[in-house]
């Protein structure tokens, strides 16, 4: 079973990616996979922040 900071890590890892996709969804101005990334982005925000995890400088999207 994997620890807490290897299921922290790999959440910051998805984070990132996530962010660098809507950031290309956006340039694209492909509004449908943008929404459906924000919904990925928006759980893995929500369990990051529940880690502990002190988002302010990672967050690229700032969204809620």
């Amino acid at each position: 079973m994997p620890s807490g900071i290897e299921v922290t890590k790999a959440a910051l890892d998805d984070f990132k990616k996530i962010q660098d996709y809507m950031v290309s969804a956006k340039k694209e101005n492909a509004t449908e996979t943008y929404g459906k990334l924000k919904k990925e982005y928006k759980i893995l925000k929500a369990l990051l922040q529940v880690s502990g995890v002190n988002l302010e400088d990672i967050d690229e999207i700032k969204e809620s």
